[in-house]
């Protein structure tokens, strides 16, 4: 007899299978799955895998857009009782490159064309064994005799497959997702089933998800919180309908289509969307909006409050490394709409000074996040998961091993009340459009374009993007050439990664320890 218990994200499906049956749960471009179906799709590409020989927790790679078999992939691959990695559509491809060599991919799904933009890539990732197109028959796909072997989704995963034998626990690891770090290199943070099964739990508690509701995905599902929208909707019996965003009057367009009640974006996508008219019926549906990856200008959540006027607005507050955190009761949004909010159901936020003592109220602190979305740490970097994964403050009997906690790196404020309040960050990272941008993945490639001796990239406020990202650099040659230069990060580097802005100095100042004064770089800049 099957459990109802969840211990694996793909539970989230099959008990959808079972308690929702044909009811919608996804739909891309006019195509809608119901539970039941997307459920048989998941065991499928579980069976696929297996076929393939996949191996428990061997890694597989999903490198596509938003759609039906980007969800499937997800949702299968945990099935298999394999580890998903979403990868960014967006980025080029050596960061692609880069996230399959250090996680060690043994399969990736992806289309055609990406494929061919990998080409003279794949051979840094020796790990890699087999590679499933979407798109295409497997003539197209390749022979048996390419390495990695090609294959077709459609001559390879059946609907038909019988659902995959259940075991494991929930702390296995069920995904690693791939976010800037501060020494440049993506690192990975694991989460496991748990981590995923509760934040799914917890956020569609507060948020009121059910079948009743139609979220539109408009994030990418490499984030923690895109990734959470399907999480969140399929443990609650909601639709999802799939979007990859491109204008923002598509929004209003899908909206109407197919009365959607709840979206979740960043202050870039709200600024976007809070400028257009939206007609009043379109508007009246939707039961809340949400927004994460930073803080919402009052005057867009004025906008959208005006245009969504029985939407309930939730700011929220979240981290990879603990896959969300806190948010604002929307009945406060009035007396205090600078605060992130309070702890999320089944987590505890604290605020800590360096010694690991809480701190008083009004005091600025480190945000510390304990509880059962705390995420296992970096994939394969113990320097780093010892420096962000520490013991909570309060383990201190001796009988008991230490619960980690992820301590943020972000300086928060607690009122007297316990509703904390956004400071600043104590490292250097850039947020941007909902990215977290490490400067030094920026310095490198001016480096290596050769045209820069020395070059220092920082976040600079900007209403609409959070930070918008600037670069100083001294030449190498007598003037520097920025269109080259900007040229070579329009090649390596994302879009939402490519400085706004060039300012040439002749000598950057460095501080007593040699390193580039950034207080001082940003006294001269005026910021």
């Amino acid at each position: 007899m099957q459990s109802p218990i969840k211990i694996n994200i793909a539970d989230l499906l099959r008990q959808g299978a079972s308690n929702f049956g044909s009811s919608p749960a996804l739909t891309y471009k006019g195509a809608t799955t119901g539970y039941i179906e997307l459920w048989l799709n998941a065991c499928g590409f579980a069976s696929a895998l297996d076929t393939l020989g996949t191996a428990l927790g061997d890694r597989v790679a999903v490198l596509l857009d938003k759609r039906l078999e980007t969800v499937v992939s997800i949702f299968g691959t945990a099935a298999a009782r394999c580890v998903t990695v979403p990868i960014n559509p967006i980025l080029r491809p050596q960061q692609v490159a880069y996230i399959m060599a250090d996680c060690d991919v043994s399969v990736l799904v992806t289309s055609a064309d990406r494929l061919a933009q990998l080409h003279g890539h794949l051979v840094e990732t020796p790990s890699l064994k087999h590679v499933i197109l979407v798109d295409g028959t497997r003539a197209e796909a390749g022979t048996d005799e390419t390495h990695p072997r090609t294959h077709s989704w459609g001559e390879l995963v059946s609907s038909e497959a019988p659902p995959p034998p259940f075991g494991g626990v929930d702390c296995d690891v069920a995904a690693i997702l791939y976010t800037s770090g501060s020494t440049g290199k993506p690192k990975g943070v694991v989460l496991s089933h748990r981590n995923m099964i509760v934040g799914a739990e917890s956020v569609s508690h507060y948020l009121g998800n059910g079948p009743h509701d139609t979220i539109l995905s408009v994030l990418p599902l490499s984030f923690d919180a895109g990734l959470s929208q399907l999480t969140t909707a399929f443990n609650s019996g909601a639709h999802v309908v799939l979007m990859n965003y491109l204008l923002p009057g598509d929004v209003i367009r899908l909206c109407e289509k197919y009365a959607v009640t709840g979206i979740t974006g960043v202050p870039p996508f709200w600024i976007q969307v809070g400028a257009l008219d939206w007609p009043a019926e379109v508007g009246g549906r939707l039961r809340y909006f949400a927004n994460t990856g930073g803080r919402m200008p009052k005057a867009t959540l004025d906008r959208l409050r005006a245009s969504f006027p029985n939407a309930a607005p939730y700011l929220m507050y979240g981290l990879t490394e603990a896959f969300r955190s806190t948010y604002l009761d929307p009945s406060e949004i009035d007396r205090r709409p600078d605060s992130i909010g309070k702890a999320i159901p089944n987590a505890e936020i604290l605020v800590v000074r360096p010694d690991g003592t809480l701190c008083s109220p009004g005091e600025p602190g480190e945000l510390v996040h304990r509880g059962p979305l705390v995420a296992l740490g970096y994939w394969n970097d113990p320097v780093r998961t010892g420096e962000r994964f520490r013991p909570w403050p309060g383990t201190g009997a001796a009988w008991r091993q230490p619960e980690m906690a992820v301590f943020s790196g972000d300086t928060v404020v607690r009122d007297e009340e316990g509703f904390l309040y956004f400071v600043g960050r104590r490292d250097e990272m850039i947020k941007t459009s909902g990215y977290r941008v490490s400067p030094t993945e920026i310095e490198e490639v001016a480096y290596a374009s050769g045209l820069a001796r020395d070059a220092v990239a920082m976040g600079i406020d900007d209403q609409a993007l959070g930070q918008r990202i600037v670069l100083v650099a001294s030449p190498i040659a007598e003037t520097l050439d920025v269109g080259a230069l900007l040229t070579a990060f329009r090649h390596r580097l994302p879009q939402y990664m490519v400085p706004s802005k060039v300012v040439e100095m002749a000598s950057i100042p460095t501080n007593p320890n040699g390193k580039f004064d950034r207080v001082l770089l940003r006294e001269q800049l005026g910021q």
